[in-house]
């Protein structure tokens, strides 16, 4: 692992090197992020956005949702995989929020983790970027930038999660969330690492080693 100057060194490349860091899913409410994020699981966020562009524009609240059928929702999501459950745990959690939370999404990790089809790095999205709740989801270019350059040391995403909140200053855990991801979009792929080009090359543990 990186020692405690040179994480905050790398820390510092990541923000200059991606000022610009946003979150990657198109959304105007925190309602449309959380479905977003939950059609999200195991799909690429450019094709949740095809789905979402066509389906919010028509629904887009917990009451259009709710009173929707799976049938009518079917047609919208699924081209993001494993659509079936995602859209029985999205209509379910729609009528949860009317019946239990009047409309709202709730702002705490807890409660967000009772809905259905909703996890801890889905409630962590939902908080970092429609409440600017601080928190840092753990997704998979996450998980492997972070392990891989050193930031942490971590077998698992709950780990690697306590680990980036540990050495990293409540205040950037959520612009990190996206430096880390557009880093590993970017240059830091699974399979053909851009080593060579990476700003961070000089004292990553993967190109070290």
């Amino acid at each position: 692992m990186l020692s405690e100057a040179q994480r905050a060194e790398a820390l510092d490349i990541l923000k200059k090197t991606y000022p610009d860091a946003k979150p990657a899913l198109h959304f105007s409410s925190p309602f449309e992020l959380l479905v977003a994020t939950m059609l999200s699981a195991q799909c690429t966020d450019k094709q949740v956005n095809k789905c979402t562009d066509v389906l919010f524009p028509k629904y887009n609240t917990p009451e259009a949702f709710a009173a929707m059928d799976f049938e009518t929702l079917e047609p919208y999501i699924k081209s993001c995989g494993f659509y079936r459950m995602k859209g029985e745990h999205i209509l379910e959690m729609s009528r949860i929020l009317l019946e239990q939370y009047g409309g709202k999404v709730p702002e705490t990790r807890e409660e967000l983790t009772k809905l259905p089809g909703v996890g801890r790095k889905t409630a962590n999205v939902v908080l970092s970027n429609a409440f600017r709740v601080p928190a840092i989801a753990v997704d998979t270019h996450v998980f492997r930038v972070a392990n891989r350059i050193g930031l942490t040391e971590a077998k698992n995403v709950e780990k690697t999660e306590q680990q980036l909140m540990a050495h990293i200053p409540e205040q950037d855990w959520g612009d990190a969330h996206h430096w880390l991801i557009y880093h590993g979009r970017q240059v830091c792929a699974a399979q053909r690492p851009k080593c060579p080009d990476c700003p961070l090359k000089e004292i990553c543990e993967h190109a070290v080693h």
